[in-house]
């Protein structure tokens, strides 16, 4: 009987390293996303360095649920295309939830930064 507990929970060990390591390869896709704009009240500064660096990024986030609420994240971005106070970033969130707040579009950052 011990040994078919032990069994038990090596597998399902295995089975959690498995979902976690496929999780965070793919990331995680936000489940009927609201889309709203975050208003940046306060970054990181600019690094010396090229190429995507982290920065963090304070604001406030608005959308069709939300009034307004100050959130933060620290993402990739690259150095060329720094945010800047003041910059509207398009943003998508769960509903009811803008603390998991993500980009609208990762990849294409036009017109963000001075």
């Amino acid at each position: 009987m011990v040994q078919f507990a032990m069994l038990v929970i090596v597998v399902g060990a295995l089975v959690a390293i498995v979902m976690i390591y496929l999780r965070g390869r793919n990331g995680f896709q936000v489940v009927n996303p609201e889309s709203g704009t975050l208003y940046v009240t306060g970054v990181s500064p600019r690094p010396d360095a090229t190429g995507a660096q982290y920065v963090t990024i304070t604001g406030n986030l608005t959308g069709p649920s939300v009034p307004g609420t100050v959130v933060y994240g620290r993402m990739a971005w690259d150095v060329n295309d720094w945010p800047a106070i003041g910059d509207l970033i398009p943003v998508v969130y769960p509903s009811g939830k803008p603390e998991r707040w993500q980009l609208s579009h990762p990849g294409a950052r036009p017109g963000l930064g001075s």
